[in-house]
């Protein structure tokens, strides 16, 4: 088969779809980023061309393509305590938290990738709450990718991915196996437990879901430098809305909400609490 071209035309059709279903903003300079990541699906679906793929997404009215399309588009890097700073600043905030809330703690990962995030929420629950008292605690860890949520559900984690653990942590809450003929980290039972797993679009997602809930942290990071301004502003709006006041929204160190902070006052770098 001859080396596949996303020409101009397939890639606005591209762009406008992805934008509609999946929210990500696509610029024109994307072209050959686009081209390099659905090249190989194109090849092994048998088709012959981009245009023959988008033809193939439309007409996929169960979703399982659209979702295939999500994984391939939006990059899952992620790691365990990521972004050092934002976790001092919990540690520092966690107790005053719990007794405003007597003890219930609700948590959402809203992008929670290969469930680094969710698992570091979890570990740093079970290091820091006292041993001597019972507490109402339930993390939400979703993402749009059912392919990374496969890989957080099984909690097993390569060495690689490991290697910036406090030996500690690995010790504490991670057992040794071989996965796929290589020494990875399997993720402790007690953490699992913690934490529901469960598929969902930020963007077209049912917002419904959640009206019983009311979260007292989101972490959203590193994902609305996906987004375009408007996109950006609904999520906000939606994060604001599903939060107790005072609650907290964690985004990624490179994102800001400056002129989207709708009731939002900045505490720190890339923290902001619901007033």
């Amino acid at each position: 088969m001859e080396r596949l071209v996303l020409k101009r035309k397939e890639f606005m059709l591209f762009q406008a779809f992805i934008y509609e279903h999946i929210g990500i903003s696509l610029g024109e300079h994307k072209i050959y980023l686009v081209q390099a990541r659905l090249a190989k699906r194109v090849k092994q679906l048998g088709l012959e061309s981009f245009g023959a793929y988008y033809d193939f997404l439309v007409a996929d009215k169960r979703g399982g393509e659209l979702e295939y399309l999500s994984s391939l588009i939006s990059t899952n890097v992620t790691s365990f305590f990521r972004e050092a700073k934002q976790w001092e600043f919990l540690k520092q905030k966690l107790h005053e938290i719990l007794e405003q809330r007597g003890g219930k703690l609700r948590i959402w990962s809203a992008a929670c990738s290969s469930g680094e995030e969710p698992y570091s929420l979890a570990m740093f629950l079970k290091e820091h709450l006292p041993r001597d008292k019972t507490y109402d605690i339930k993390i939400l860890a979703t993402d749009v990718s059912s392919k990374v949520l496969k890989i957080a559900t099984q909690g097993i984690y390569s060495h690689k991915a490991c290697n910036n653990l406090d030996a500690h942590y690995i010790e504490r809450y991670f057992s040794s196996l071989y996965h796929n003929q290589e020494p990875a980290y399997q993720i402790d039972e007690r953490l699992k437990k913690m934490v529901l797993f469960r598929e969902f679009n930020l963007v077209t997602g049912n917002y419904d879901l959640f009206k019983s809930t009311a979260f007292d942290i989101i972490f959203c990071r590193n994902v609305m430098i996906y987004f375009d301004k408007p996109t950006q502003n609904g999520l906000v709006e939606k994060f604001f809305s599903l939060l107790n006041k005072e609650g907290y929204l964690f985004i990624g160190s490179s994102e800001a909400l400056t002129d989207m902070k709708k009731g939002f006052q900045s505490k720190s770098a890339s923290i902001y609490q619901k007033v």
